[in-house]
């Protein structure tokens, strides 16, 4: 007779089967709208090349000089500054301005305003001058000789500012008198205005 060994387990004590725990559900994200053409136009960097043309020339604004003025009062010393401006277009226009202010933003306002208000039209021969010329101002003296294309701007301080704002690219010049910049930046102006082609030369001769 064979014994069976095996010890029996109750029915109460049948060891329970662990079930697994749901993942926790994920938070379900709202479905992103359908994007939609808002015809942005050109990009960026092509912002400027369809732009409408602006009114009138772009003009050349250029400061020469700021003076500080210092007047000494009771409490101290009370400080005004004056701007020497040059504005010009780059095709022949060229003026100049003197601006006096308490402050150097508006010193240099009031000089560009200025400037504006003397525009004088120059006569060029193609990107340099057509003849020698001396100009004379005050005690300023500025010599101005044309010069072939590609020796370019040979001029410095309020001369050179002067012949930018005119549009003049080629020339050779000298300050020969007072190192003023009122005095120089004038001076230039003035043999700017000397300057005459060959067509009002001859002009000239037939009116003889």
């Amino acid at each position: 007779m064979s014994t069976d060994t095996t010890p029996s387990t109750p029915a109460s004590e049948t060891p329970a089967v662990a079930t697994p725990t749901p993942a926790p559900a994920t938070e379900q994200r709202a479905p992103r709208p359908a994007r939609r053409d808002f015809n942005r136009g050109p990009r960026r960097d092509d912002r400027n090349r369809n732009a409408e043309p602006s009114d009138g020339p772009t003009m050349i604004e250029k400061v020469v000089f700021i003076n500080r003025c210092a007047k000494v009062v009771k409490g101290g010393r009370r400080f005004s500054f004056s701007a020497l401006a040059v504005v010009g277009d780059g095709k022949g226009k060229v003026g100049i301005g003197y601006g006096k202010a308490n402050e150097v933003p508006d010193a240099i306002k009031k000089g560009t305003a200025n400037a504006h208000k003397h525009l004088v039209t120059v006569k060029l021969k193609g990107d340099t001058i057509p003849h020698d010329v001396l100009g004379e101002y005050d005690g300023g003296k500025v010599l101005l000789r044309p010069a072939t294309t590609g020796t370019g701007l040979i001029a410095g301080g309020g001369v050179r500012a002067v012949l930018e704002a005119a549009g003049v690219k080629n020339v050779l010049t000298k300050s020969m008198g007072s190192k003023n910049h009122i005095a120089v930046v004038h001076a230039t102006l003035a043999g700017l205005q000397k300057l005459r082609l060959a067509a009002d030369f001859a002009a000239s001769r037939q009116a003889t």
